[in-house]
């Protein structure tokens, strides 16, 4: 819903099914849960995107909730919010609100989100959209139920929005390329490296739900899908944990996700550091994936070439404003190579909000890029993409790639379609 200033508080429905929004515009009001590395980044979205693009629609940073007050209250001051909260139920339940934004590790994602729809409030969540399959399919049946009332809901895949990125699914989805034969996709990190990094959220099973399988080996399997417009059928995976134990956090709770410092006490490490798996894609392509947070040297590589029957792509983000281009018979094709084109141009995706050619984005466009998609959807009254179905589909990828590994890398179909209590299937190669 959307809200003008200074107006009374609207009814949230009319009571025939569809969800109100005021002609002509308003403001969308958005509170956010969690304020860490994600939290920050999105507050500079919500507050960027209306201004880069020229939104129509206004956006209000209303109430931002954490569990410590004080690093709350500070968080918001910090950020732009108006207020601190430090109950997510009272957020979630709030009138003046439009907008859930979840920005807290996975093991919250589907008890937040779950309540924020039931409360009639949009919701962006973060990825992975759970930390399991039953979770994520609960949260994919509800966003449905949710959207017949007007009520939208999206996983935040910012990488989706680089816009060097979406030109590769351009070209792709255009023929460019051909017939998709070869995916190659990693994302490869180095802040573990350290046996004595402490042991913080994300390396812990019950909070994160997996290791670098769900933090990095989620966006590899969402670009995978999101680039070639396929699903993978199936994948034969081995994960390994390098670092078996590592130095609790001092002091106690202090870590925060890519940081903080060990004390003396030492705790099991229950996730996997890295992950490879061999796949294929519905029409038959052969695909590789790999997701580490052990390779020294490497920042936040996240890479991916797509090989087809008449060109490739190959995309780093580590240099984040090129794609590499090859089309086989173009006239560049006789010095046997690819052609780097710098994604800034005004007619790319996403750089008419943005700056003039040759001055590059960085990683918080992204963010900025997927607010303007969600803004835009809510008040068009459409349903956002990626969409918690689309996120329920890549934590079935990832579910098939660990049972894989458990398994001793033996070949796994990925189940496809269905919500919770609908029937789904295990997509065959070739359908």
């Amino acid at each position: 819903m959307l809200h003008r200033p200074g107006e009374q508080e609207p009814s949230r429905h009319d009571g025939s099914g569809s969800f109100l929004t005021p002609a002509g515009g308003g403001e969308l009001r958005v509170g956010m849960v969690g304020h860490g590395f994600m939290g920050a980044v999105h507050s500079l979205a919500w507050r960027s995107a209306p201004v880069a693009f020229g939104l129509a629609v206004p956006v209000a940073l209303v109430a931002l909730a954490g569990r410590d007050p004080a690093a709350t209250a500070a968080a918001a001051r910090r950020f732009g919010w108006s207020e601190p909260e430090t109950d997510w139920r009272r957020l979630v339940e709030r009138d003046d609100l439009d907008v859930v934004d979840i920005c807290t590790p996975g093991d919250s994602h589907a008890e937040i989100a779950l309540e924020a729809l039931r409360a009639g409030k949009h919701v962006l969540c973060e990825k992975p959209l759970a930390n399991s399959v039953a979770e994520a399919e609960a949260m994919a049946a509800a966003a449905a139920s949710a959207s017949a009332l007007g009520v939208r809901s999206m996983v935040g895949f910012n990488y989706r929005r680089v816009p060097a990125v979406a030109l590769a699914r351009d070209l792709v989805a255009a023929g460019r390329l051909g017939r998709v034969r070869h995916v190659r996709a990693c994302y490869l990190q180095d802040w573990l490296v350290d046996p004595d990094f402490p042991l913080t959220w994300r390396l812990q099973r019950d909070r994160a739900g997996s290791g670098a399988l769900g933090d990095l080996g989620a966006h590899v399997v969402d670009l995978v899908g999101f680039v070639t417009g396929e699903e993978l059928v199936g994948v034969s995976a081995l994960a390994e944990t390098f670092v078996g134990e590592r130095p609790l956090p001092e002091p106690a709770g202090a870590a925060r996700g890519l940081g903080g410092r060990g004390g003396a006490g030492r705790g099991p490490v229950d996730v996997d550091d890295a992950v490879v798996a061999l796949g294929r894609l519905a029409r038959g392509g052969l695909v590789t994936l790999e997701a580490t947070r052990m390779a020294p040297g490497r920042k936040n590589a996240l890479r991916f070439e797509v090989n087809g029957s008449e060109g490739s792509v190959s995309f780093d983000f580590e240099s984040m404003n090129e794609l590499w281009v090859h089309e086989v018979g173009s006239a560049h094709a006789g010095v046997g190579g690819f052609t780097r084109v710098l994604v800034t141009e005004p007619d790319h995706p996403y750089l008419e909000g943005w700056w003039p050619p040759g001055h590059g984005l960085g990683y918080d466009h992204s963010f900025a890029n997927q607010a303007r998609d969600f803004v835009e959807a809510v008040r068009s009254g459409q349903d956002p993409s990626p969409s918690f179905a689309d996120g329920l589909a890549v934590q079935r990828v990832l579910d098939a790639v660990e049972a894989s590994a458990a398994a001793g890398a033996a070949w796994t179909s990925c189940v496809v379609g269905g919500l919770a209590g609908e029937p789904a299937t295990r997509l065959e190669e070739g359908s």
